[in-house]
């Protein structure tokens, strides 16, 4: 359920001592002082307030206080442990409209472990959108010691998500999932989706402030109260887009930025997932190169080929009839959610773990009995449960908020159509509509256009799943300034500091090397393939 703040109260007068200067006035009686001043003070309020809208908010002080908000919160007691502090600061709802409704996002600052050499704060988003920031922050410092060392590194839960004013519309599921084979499908998963927009209706009026370009906003006026004049960034997966859009609102405000597995900004919407199903088969490709290398263990297959071809009986199975895998039932719809977990890592234990996922599927559609495996329940439990937190519903109202989608649900069919030969298992899944095409608001604003040549660092995978090379090279052309690091023969998503995929000590360097010491490298660089 939303929380907000009531509307904000009129904008204080500045702290001020006025002298009033007689010379050969005579003197003022009591009654002409007081109204004077009081002028004087409404004049000095309206020529700040018509200067900077957002003086008011700027001026509040930070009031810092334990991260934990009980004795169950153990990310916040994790975090008190390590010495950080929280706050809240209060934000416009709508920023064309700063003395009207506000919000209050959460912001956790973890101080630098060697202050006598700190360079500054550094502001970390890991992704999302939809996921909370502030306890990851304590991940990236335990896995970035020498970062930690020298930031202070604040992270902000963006509007509407963990502990900013969360948005929960009660969805029964996270999303209207794959299309599935037919029209029977597609329609099926529309209807979902329209369920699950109508949920959010009545949040309409919030709905258009999710953006981004919001939650940028937000980042700047967190920097402003707690008097940084710049900062730095790290942002991973759609943190780099938050990052994207925060360079162009305010590029005089970005010291050292670097962005991880860039986003597309072009293409950064509801849509942005139908550019994804060729980058999906060349990580299942090349799990499927692993496979046949350890079949004496997992027996899916000798060759590349043969692997493959287990994974299309499994799916065309899926299709006759749902898949009975211990008390779950794997049909047509699930079955890509089920196989996108091939984007959790690219090292020996995230393929040995989906290769034994793979054969209970192979199993199953072979009739064979078929008992799931931990990560395997994990996805299926997951997929069968109610969006709790609102994850899911604070991700879709963001990517909603940030370019309209097409409001023909047909338009989505035919584009599956379109590509079902040539994308028959992720392209039902990538190419589906969402609630987006349905959803109860417009965006408030058209999308950010990102086109800056402030100097910032790009690395990534060339096989990345998620934010794929293509759109990191359209993020490397609209950053003029930028410069990219490409991880080669990788297929995981995000490089840096192995914070959600095996770490590269070349990527590393790279990052610590700007972020430490300002050094970009002189043009764009490769790394090598990871070894197995």
């Amino acid at each position: 359920m939303i929380r907000a703040a009531a509307p904000a109260a009129a904008v204080a007068a500045l702290a001020m001592t006025l002298t009033l200067l007689t010379v050969s006035a005579p003197p003022a009686t009591a009654a002409a002082t007081t109204t004077a001043t009081a002028s004087a003070a409404a004049a000095t309020t309206t020529a700040s307030a018509a200067a900077d809208p957002l003086a008011a908010l700027r001026g509040r002080q930070p009031s810092w206080h334990p991260c934990a908000s009980g004795p169950e919160d153990a990310e916040g007691a994790d975090l008190d442990a390590a010495g950080a502090r929280c706050t809240e600061v209060t934000v416009p709802l709508d920023y064309r409209r700063p003395d009207g409704r506000t919000l209050g996002v959460a912001v956790s600052r973890l101080p630098a472990t060697d202050p006598a050499h700190r360079l500054g704060t550094l502001f970390y988003n890991p992704g999302g959108p939809g996921v909370p920031a502030r306890a990851l922050s304590l991940a990236l410092r335990r896995a970035a010691p020498a970062l930690g060392a020298r930031y202070d590194i604040v992270a902000v839960d963006p509007r509407f998500v963990g502990a900013s004013a969360p948005l929960d519309c009660g969805w029964p599921t996270a999303g209207p999932g794959s299309a599935g084979p037919d029209r029977v499908g597609f329609d099926r998963s529309a209807e979902t989706a329209k369920d699950l927009a109508a949920r959010c209706a009545p949040y309409r009026a919030l709905l258009p402030h999710a953006s981004t370009r919001n939650a940028a906003r937000d980042l700047d006026l967190v920097r402003s109260v707690l008097g940084e004049p710049t900062i730095s960034y790290l942002g991973s997966s759609y943190g780099s887009y938050l990052g994207e859009v925060y360079l162009q609102l305010f590029p005089e405000r970005v010291g050292r930025a670097v962005f991880d597995a860039a986003m597309d900004p072009d293409l950064f919407g509801p849509d942005l997932t139908a550019t994804q199903g060729p980058a999906m088969a060349g990580a299942l490709t090349a799990w499927a190169t692993w496979a046949a290398g350890h079949d004496d263990r997992h027996h899916l297959g000798t060759t590349t080929a043969g692997v493959l071809a287990a994974v299309e009986r499994v799916r065309l199975a899926a299709e006759r009839a749902p898949l009975a895998v211990g008390d779950h039932r794997v049909d047509a719809r699930a079955l890509p959610q089920v196989l996108w977990t091939v984007s959790a890592g690219d090292d020996d234990a995230a393929y040995e773990e989906f290769s034994a996922l793979a054969r209970v599927l192979l199993d199953a559609a072979e009739g064979r009995p078929a008992r799931p495996t931990p990560l395997l329940e994990a996805v299926l439990t997951g997929l069968a449960s109610p969006d709790t937190g609102g994850y899911a519903a604070a991700q879709t109202a963001v990517m909603c908020a940030d370019r309209a989608a097409s409001r023909d649900p047909l338009a989505y069919y035919r584009d599956i159509r379109a590509h079902r030969a040539d994308e028959p298992l992720f392209g039902p899944l990538t190419r589906n509509l969402t609630p987006c095409t349905f959803w109860p608001a417009e965006p408030a604003e058209p999308p950010t256009r990102v086109r800056n040549a402030v100097p910032v660092l790009l690395v990534g995978a060339d096989g990345d799943p998620a934010a794929t090379y293509p759109g990191q090279l359209s993020a490397h052309r609209a950053l003029t300034g930028s410069r990219l690091v490409t991880l080669r023969g990788a297929f995981r998503h995000t490089v840096y500091a192995g914070l959600f995929a095996p770490r590269d000590t070349c990527v590393d360097a790279a990052v610590d090397h700007y972020l430490l010491d300002g050094v970009l490298p002189a043009h764009d660089t490769d790394c090598p393939p990871p070894r197995p």
